[in-house]
């Protein structure tokens, strides 16, 4: 039902708006590496967005732009492969 309710994506899906996402690329002029986790809190233009990392205490440590073929969007909940 909550599919139903929030609408059914694709894996292979875009982000959207306060998606969790992971890097697919390193990114050393921000100090991110491959792997780290953020969210993505603006879409700066078709192909990028603008992703927030945070530590497990909630504070902000890097923002940084990132190209949206450098991201994967992260699930929670059981999906068809």
């Amino acid at each position: 039902m909550l599919g139903v309710v929030m609408g059914r994506r694709t894996r292979n899906d875009a982000p959207s708006l306060l998606d969790v996402v992971a890097l697919l690329k390193d990114l050393p002029a921000h100090g991110l590496a491959r792997g780290q986790v953020g969210t993505a809190v603006e879409q700066l233009d078709d192909k990028a967005w603008l992703v927030e990392f945070s530590d497990d205490e909630g504070r902000a440590y890097a923002v940084a732009p990132c190209q949206e073929a450098n991201l994967l969007v992260l699930h929670y909940v059981p999906e068809a492969a």
